[in-house]
């Protein structure tokens, strides 16, 4: 009986024992099951870090502009701010050639201005007095000369000696010559043979004397007015009239760049005034020395402006072509990416869903378009749009 109990006993708590461990293993593998369903996910399978690659739903592909890159010509250049100002070459400052008082105006600042046209009248006392010369050698030469005529008259009925002729003739050939003299001093006044002519008919002086024009252009300064008196040379001049076909853009440039500017070189213009529109020249003028405070040099060019819309003192930037143009691989600017670290990338497909990170070599940039020094060669296809999400997709996965 008692070796049946133990028995029984030893039966149970085997059992118990049993049930003990299938516990202990049903929590083991329940705790596997919540470690699995807590374990973090596995990395996105549309990113490769390694291969520097991202792959696209075809959703995220239609709004991508993928173009090839392409061939194109680009201009070797130099940039540089200045500003426009007259053409002085074409400038010029109309003073009066004697002195006197301003009597008329005939134009102002802005008006258009023919060679040869009265740009102002002065009362001038020179005029006057050179007129009332050329009328009293006049009346001498004419005195000079009827004396002469009487004088051999006589001399053919006898009642004269040829001194007397010889006399008179010396008399009219000096009368003669004052009155050549008196007469040219007057048409340098700008009187034309009419008028002189006039002068001598009416017996009568005209002190006006008008000042014309010796350029076509504009009038671009005007310090004329009736009741100035003005002298010749004395500043301000009464006009200042410029040809605006052209105008001359000034700038100083950087004493590094020096060498690469020539006279000649082809030049574009452009002013905030103008937004788009280029004014085309060339460099006709360089420094001879660098300016000790700012080290930079002078760097002029004559600018076409047909149309007259360029003022003088405007800001104004310009571009120089410094080289020959150079022909490369380029892709627009926009597929350009600039990483953390100052690389410049670009993102290249061959089935427009997968794309893949390339490192490459940039240059010049005009007209929307980076030029590719290295890393990139024609027809590949780059992500024109949509460069920056696929960086940031990338960037997203390595920080992850």
């Amino acid at each position: 009986m008692t070796a049946f109990r133990i028995s029984r006993v030893s039966i149970v708590a085997g059992l118990a024992a049993a049930a003990i461990v299938a516990g202990a293993g049903l929590l083991s593998r329940t705790g596997n099951v919540r470690s699995a369903r807590t374990a973090p996910p596995a990395a996105n399978s549309d990113v490769d870090v390694e291969q520097q690659t991202v792959l696209v739903t075809e959703k995220q592909a239609d709004g991508f502009k993928i173009l090839p890159a392409e061939r194109r010509t680009f201009r070797v250049t130099k940039n540089a701010v200045g500003s426009i100002e007259f053409n002085q070459n074409m400038q010029v400052q109309v003073f009066t050639p004697y002195s006197g008082k301003i009597v008329g105006t005939f134009f102002d600042v802005g008006d258009t201005v023919t060679k040869g046209q009265a740009l102002f009248t002065i009362d001038s006392p020179d005029l006057l007095e050179a007129e009332s010369t050329l009328l009293a050698t006049a009346g001498v030469l004419e005195l000079q000369t009827r004396t002469l005529t009487r004088v051999k008259q006589l001399l053919k009925t006898g009642g004269g000696a040829q001194k007397d002729v010889d006399l008179a003739t010396s008399d009219q050939q000096t009368a003669e010559g004052n009155y050549k003299a008196a007469r040219d001093a007057v048409r340098i006044f700008g009187k034309t043979e009419e008028e002189v002519d006039r002068i001598l008919a009416d017996r009568k002086v005209d002190s006006i004397l008008i000042v014309p024009s010796s350029i076509s252009g504009r009038v671009v300064a005007r310090n004329a007015a009736p009741g100035l008196y003005v002298q010749p040379g004395n500043a301000p001049a009464p006009y200042t009239l410029a040809d605006l076909s052209t105008m001359w853009m000034v700038a100083n440039v950087i004493e590094t760049d020096v060498p690469a500017y020539r006279l000649g070189q082809p030049v574009s213009v452009s002013v905030p005034a103008y937004p788009g529109e280029v004014f085309r020249g060339h460099v006709t003028t360089l420094g001879l020395n660098i300016d000790p405070n700012t080290h930079r040099q002078l760097v002029r060019s004559v600018i076409e402006d047909p149309d007259h819309k360029l003022r003088a003192g405007m800001l104004a930037s310009f571009s120089i072509e410094t080289e020959n143009p150079q022909e490369s691989v380029a892709v627009p600017s926009e597929a350009i990416v600039r990483e953390g670290d100052g690389t410049m990338t670009v993102w290249i497909t061959t089935d427009r869903r997968r794309f893949e990170r390339r490192t490459v070599k940039v240059g010049l940039e005009q007209d929307g378009w980076r030029q590719i020094v290295d890393g990139l060669t024609d027809g590949e296809l780059v992500a024109s749009t949509g460069a920056i999400f696929l960086s940031n997709k990338l960037a997203t996965a390595v920080s992850g």
